[in-house]
């Protein structure tokens, strides 16, 4: 009789740090978790980052994140595709796994050890695949048949080098009880990403208006109605001054028609929000619509008493775009925020002397 083989004991990956390691970035939040992970002890002693060459925002997110104190041991190369398809470090840190490049490269590379960093909603959706042994195909982007193979052999990949225990899910984002406990019954080795690198750095120049909006890629994506979108910003600038950071995907059409909203403030393109929104200080607030950035900067700046706040998107607002599971996939960070506040009371609950008497 067949007995599966049971998943292998998780050990700390940064007890044996090899000397070299690889990232593949292709998204400004991959290139700041991927600092991260290296400077939490799961890349390599050097860690050499591909910095895809063909995504505008990310020469901006370089930029930033090379003016703070980086980690001993990260380089970084804007070389493109071929160098990340060429590179053979023995470890591979890798944000989106959904990716085209990655799926190509996967069936060619048997690393010593992969370190998956996090790419917004994106690694809850791999991690829910992961555990239901799904194919790696994006949520709400019809798949041919050549592209769910992909997806299935990227995924085998994962699985294979987990069964090994050789992979490790290096993420800021709640998973729930059953997903994380799916992951490691696969070998999956789950670890959290608390943002120490970051959260240790100087806090960069205030903003002065007290409500921060971080711009949602929905509208661009045709998911939400950009009317509607262009209202909800009108009616809060009504409240007071306000200052948008928007989304890397939103259109020069849509720029446009907020910056002639009375009271907004339209920033220009440049780091990651989780970089540029260190600086707010209490009597300040951060509002969304359903995304990553609000999971993250609830860890990042609640903690100085600045409230981050995920806002449902309202029924009458998506578009027939927007399938039941999309909606639903992107609803879900309203609850995932929600868990993300209560880690930080709890831990400043914890660190408090009265908790300590």
């Amino acid at each position: 009789m067949h007995h599966p083989r049971p998943a292998p004991r998780a050990t700390d990956p940064r007890a044996t740090a090899p000397r070299a390691a690889g990232a593949l970035v292709e998204s400004p939040l991959q290139l700041l978790c991927t600092v991260e992970a290296h400077a939490a002890g799961y890349g390599g002693t050097e860690t050499h980052v591909h910095v895809r060459d063909d995504v505008p925002a990310l020469g901006d997110a370089l930029s930033a994140v090379r003016a703070l104190t980086l980690p001993e041991g990260l380089t970084f190369d804007l070389a493109g595709r071929r160098s990340a398809l060429t590179a053979r470090e023995p470890v591979w840190l890798v944000g989106d796994a959904f990716s085209g490049l990655f799926q190509a490269t996967a069936p060619l590379r048997r690393p010593e050890r992969m370190v998956l960093v996090d790419d917004g909603l994106a690694t809850l959706e791999l991690c829910r695949l992961l555990v239901r042994r799904d194919p790696l195909v994006r949520i709400g982007r019809p798949a041919r048949a050549p592209r769910r193979r992909l997806g299935a052999v990227a995924a085998g990949r994962l699985r294979s080098l987990a069964s090994d225990g050789r992979v490790t899910i290096f993420t800021a984002l709640p998973l729930t009880p059953d997903l994380t406990a799916g992951l490691r019954a696969q070998g999956f080795d789950v670890r959290p990403n608390r943002f120490g690198w970051l959260t240790a750095q100087p806090a960069d120049v205030a903003m002065p208006e007290p409500t921060i909006v971080v711009g949602s890629g929905m509208p661009a994506d045709g998911l939400i109605d950009q009317h509607r979108y262009v209202d909800w910003i009108r009616s809060l600038a009504k409240e007071g001054a306000l200052r948008y950071l928007p989304h890397r995907r939103q259109t020069p059409e849509l720029l446009a028609a907020l910056a002639s909203i009375d009271g907004v403030v339209v920033d220009a393109p440049g780091a990651p929000v989780e970089i540029r929104l260190r600086g707010l200080r209490p009597g300040q607030r951060v509002l969304s619509l359903p995304s990553t950035s609000t999971i993250l900067l609830t860890t990042i700046i609640s903690p100085l008493g600045v409230p981050v706040t995920a806002l449902d998107v309202p029924a009458d607002w998506w578009t027939a775009r927007a399938s039941a599971d999309h909606r639903a996939h992107l609803t879900s960070v309203v609850e995932l925020a929600r868990q993300a506040r209560a880690a930080v009371e709890n831990a400043s609950e914890t660190d408090s002397p009265e908790a300590n008497e």
